[in-house]
């Protein structure tokens, strides 16, 4: 049997035997949407690659080894700072279907992925840095809807526990009902992470056509603008990881502290002339030698 759509559960596949064994195979859709959204960031990348001189099959492998080195960073980086959940039960750190992924280090396990796998085939690691940025907001941006079928890293209760609350700002039904859980509305922080990102990923789409990013800026855009986002929004959240008992979130430090790094690296790359070759050389390089 083949059951779909139940709750944030995508698809189910059986019961069928396997060695004396019931098996059911379950597809939850956070993976689902999680796939989607690489997947989606995979072939932006390529249509983008293609103008600036990065190959198809440099990116397909780039992304396919890197979905599970993210996955696996993304579960340290939450182990490391949820330890008094794991020490006495080693064996929950590899029981990642019960929850427990961070986006920090997801994204810096991808980043590190990303310069040695570069180094390894003699691309040059800001071109992949530019691509990459439109590509982990696309994919963040579908990303977060997992969440929303989950139930989870949402927001507090809405003023006055209120479902006009949701419906006066112009939330659908099917967010609104979802938004309902142990009977309280809570705040869809899912949505608006992932509208910041929609937001993110339009504002560098334009801006890598202009004359004035170098290559590799816009990975320190993305840096910043997400950090932003992220930063104002974990205040709102209810199930943040926290640096010990300092009462210090964790994804609101390591926002600010990416946001300064951002900053701080593109004010100096122009200062410097630091590597002074700009986005659209590059594109307009490229152009000629294709035609």
């Amino acid at each position: 049997m083949i059951k779909f759509n139940e709750d944030n559960v995508f698809l189910e596949i059986g019961p069928f035997d396997l060695f004396g064994q019931e098996i059911v195979i379950t597809i939850m859709w956070y993976a689902v949407l999680i796939l989607a959204g690489a997947m989606t960031a995979l072939v932006l990348g390529i249509i983008e690659g293609k103008k600036i001189g990065v190959n198809k099959e440099f990116l397909e492998d780039l992304v396919f080894w890197g979905i599970p080195i993210s996955v696996v960073g993304a579960r340290i980086y939450y182990v490391i700072f949820e330890w008094d959940m794991f020490k006495n039960d080693l064996t929950g750190i590899y029981r990642i279907w019960e929850g427990g992924l961070a986006i920090h280090g997801a994204v810096i396990s991808a980043v590190i992925w990303g310069y040695f796998y570069c180094k390894a085939k003699g691309v040059e690691f800001l071109r992949a840095v530019d691509l990459g940025a439109p590509g982990f907001l696309v994919a963040q941006t579908i990303g977060r809807w997992g969440n929303f079928m989950n139930q989870e890293a949402h927001g507090g209760i809405v003023p006055g526990n209120s479902r006009s609350y949701l419906e006066g700002i112009g939330l659908p039904d099917f967010i609104v009902d979802k938004m309902y859980i142990n009977g309280s509305y809570w705040h869809p922080t899912f949505l608006y992470e992932s509208l910041w990102n929609i937001m993110g990923l339009l504002f560098i789409m334009i801006l890598r056509r202009t004359k004035y990013l170098y290559v590799g800026d816009l990975g320190l855009v993305y840096l910043m603008w997400y950090s932003l986002g992220r930063g104002i929004i974990e205040g709102m959240r209810t199930d943040s990881l926290y640096i010990g008992n300092t009462g210090i979130r964790t994804a609101q430090f390591i926002s600010v502290l990416l946001f300064a790094v951002g900053l701080i690296l593109i004010i100096y790359r122009h200062y410097t002339k630091w590597y002074p070759k700009y986005y659209y050389q590059i594109l307009e390089e490229n152009k000629v030698v294709n035609q």
